[in-house]
């Protein structure tokens, strides 16, 4: 299987849009379509489905992609082993929020690149719950996250900075969502993660409240609890640095007498195999300097 055709398949399952896809890969949109065939032709099913408007994949497609990504990193992985001079090669791929990519990485980015040209560097946005899973799920070689209560097996993580998680309202209040005090938990509508640390210590906090049974919308991303927030769904619960770093920080505010949440401790993680590699070290070390 050609590695060509898989970096072309890859970029149309990210833009899910041919026109943009094709000038991507430098290729004419009818190349880059006869490059999508051979791949179908070979697996023997359709991986996209088309029509004059839209692009999606198929289950197959989604399949294939989770084949692809790790094929195409395995490979990459091999390249930079066989690199004998010394020079860091090869590529790292790294997954963070939209407020880590703005204040934790770009400094960090910026140092590596300038001292290791040589590498590829891949950055894939999205909900911060969901950074940990990726890692072990072997999708990405590093990730910034939230340090688990809990140990992971076999993934490193390195500490950068603390934030606390604090309890926002819409800064005018509106009508049913108005607190005072920690019981009104029990009966406003809150607005918080699906999953990952800050819930688990939110569910915990509802717990004590006895307030478990509350009204409760569940989002994927912190950015997405405060654009919820800012429209009165509900009171949110976000780390304080996402607030900072947010467009809708002018139309939430913190609440007072909330009850006190554990901080988070946020920082880079990765897997003791990736930190084997010297690309993945490499920005390991920056890291922690």
């Amino acid at each position: 299987m050609n590695h060509h055709e898989i970096k072309n398949f890859l970029t149309v399952a990210e833009l899910l849009h041919f026109g943009r896809a094709s000038e991507l890969c430098n290729l004419s949109p009818s190349a880059l379509t006869r490059s999508i065939q051979r791949l179908e032709h070979e697996i023997g099913q359709e991986l996209f489905l088309r029509d004059n408007r839209h692009v999606q994949l198929t289950l197959a497609g989604e399949k294939f992609r989770d084949y692809a990504q790790k094929a195409l990193r395995d490979w990459e992985n091999v390249c930079e082993d066989l690199v004998d001079d010394g020079s860091v090669q090869g590529a790292v791929s790294i997954y963070a929020s939209v407020t880590a990519v703005y204040s934790v990485l770009p400094s960090l980015l910026e140092s590596y690149r300038s001292a290791y040209p040589n590498v590829k560097l891949s950055l894939r946005t999205g909900a911060a719950e969901e950074s940990i899973e990726k890692l072990v799920a072997g999708e990405i070689d590093m990730a910034v996250a939230a340090l688990p209560d809990r140990q992971i097996a076999r993934v490193e993580f390195l500490p950068l900075l603390t934030t606390n998680l604090v309890f926002v309202g819409p800064k005018k209040h509106t009508a049913g969502v108005e607190y005072r005090e920690p019981q009104d938990l029990r009966k406003l509508p809150l607005v918080l993660a699906r999953s990952g640390l800050s819930r688990t210590r939110v569910d915990q906090c509802l717990r004590e409240l006895g307030a478990h049974t509350a009204r409760i919308s569940e989002v994927s991303g912190n950015e997405g609890i405060l654009a919820m927030v800012r429209l009165g769904c509900g009171i949110g619960v976000v780390p304080e640095l996402v607030l900072e770093k947010s467009p809708f920080r002018d139309d939430v505010e913190i609440l007072e007498n909330t009850p006190k949440l554990e901080p988070y401790v946020v920082g880079l993680c990765s897997t003791q195999k990736n930190l084997q590699r010297a690309s993945v070290a490499a920005m390991w070390e920056l890291a922690s300097q």
